[in-house]
């Protein structure tokens, strides 16, 4: 019986204070945003044409994969949970 105790408690989500909620939204936000970012830069790259534009668009790209790089490391430590943040963008949407 004691073990069914603790799995219960593991269960159980932490409480979020609003400081902390606000930090994972902003978060969340940035990895969306550096995403973005990641894609026209591999977009730029598939483009480029000629050796400055290759040169350059690789620039772009490999600034733009450590950025997303980065963005995702803080979101796992935060253990950030994306289903859980696209939910609070419906919420959002709604008014909720």
């Amino acid at each position: 019986m004691i073990w069914w105790n603790k799995s219960a408690k593991a269960d159980q989500e932490p409480a979020i204070t609003a400081e902390d909620q606000e930090k994972m939204w902003n978060v969340f936000l940035d990895v969306q945003k550096s995403q973005m970012e990641w894609e026209r830069a591999h977009l730029m790259f598939q483009e480029a044409i000629g050796q400055d534009q290759i040169d350059y668009a690789i620039y772009v790209l490999e600034a733009a994969e450590r950025k997303y790089q980065m963005n995702l490391k803080q979101a796992k430590e935060l253990k950030l949970n994306s289903n859980h943040m696209r939910e609070e963008i419906r919420k959002r949407q709604n008014g909720e």
